[in-house]
């Protein structure tokens, strides 16, 4: 297991700013400690809990910016829904999100396939009306995602000692 390592100033800094600042002193030091990226070599020297905290970030990330189209576009969707994440954010009390990523697990299942063809910049925005599906799924996230972060930042709080050492 690769050791993930914070400064006690650095997380004391983070915790007098917001939530986003909190859990970036985690997720900016795990993806530091596995050399920038999640790759199925280093996903193997992580704790679920890092692994979890890290699948976050990207679904925040790309839901977020475009939506569950581009989550699957840009390669996440088997990461996201054919893992036990869901299941493990629903462990964190976060059972709302997760019954929303079953439905959309759904979804991924079956349109994922045409989603993740290559295609130009014009398709690509052009799947976005093509899969309205996903609409409600995306308005929710946005609508829940600050409530599920505080509800992440919560559980990482809780429960520090399964993602970092603090250091002095």
């Amino acid at each position: 297991m690769i050791e993930v390592k914070v400064k006690d100033a650095a997380l004391r800094e983070a915790t007098m700013q917001d939530m986003d600042a909190f859990l970036g002193v985690f997720i900016n030091a795990t993806k530091e400690a596995i050399g920038g990226e999640l790759n199925a070599e280093n996903m193997q020297q992580l704790s679920v809990a890092q692994i979890t905290l890290l699948a976050y970030d990207i679904l925040h990330e790309e839901v977020m910016d475009g939506g569950f189209v581009q989550l699957i576009y840009n390669g996440y969707g088997g990461f996201i829904f054919d893992n036990p994440f869901a299941k493990v954010l629903r462990d964190w009390g976060l059972r709302d999100l997760a019954k929303m990523l079953f439905a959309v697990r759904k979804l991924y299942k079956e349109y994922g396939a045409k989603i993740q063809r290559e295609c130009s910049d014009d398709e690509f925005m052009a799947m976005f009306e093509q899969f309205p599906e996903f609409d409600d799924y995306d308005d929710e996230f946005v609508e829940n995602e600050e409530n599920w972060t505080e509800a992440v930042a919560r559980y990482v709080d809780e429960h520090i000692e399964e993602f970092v050492v603090i250091e002095e």
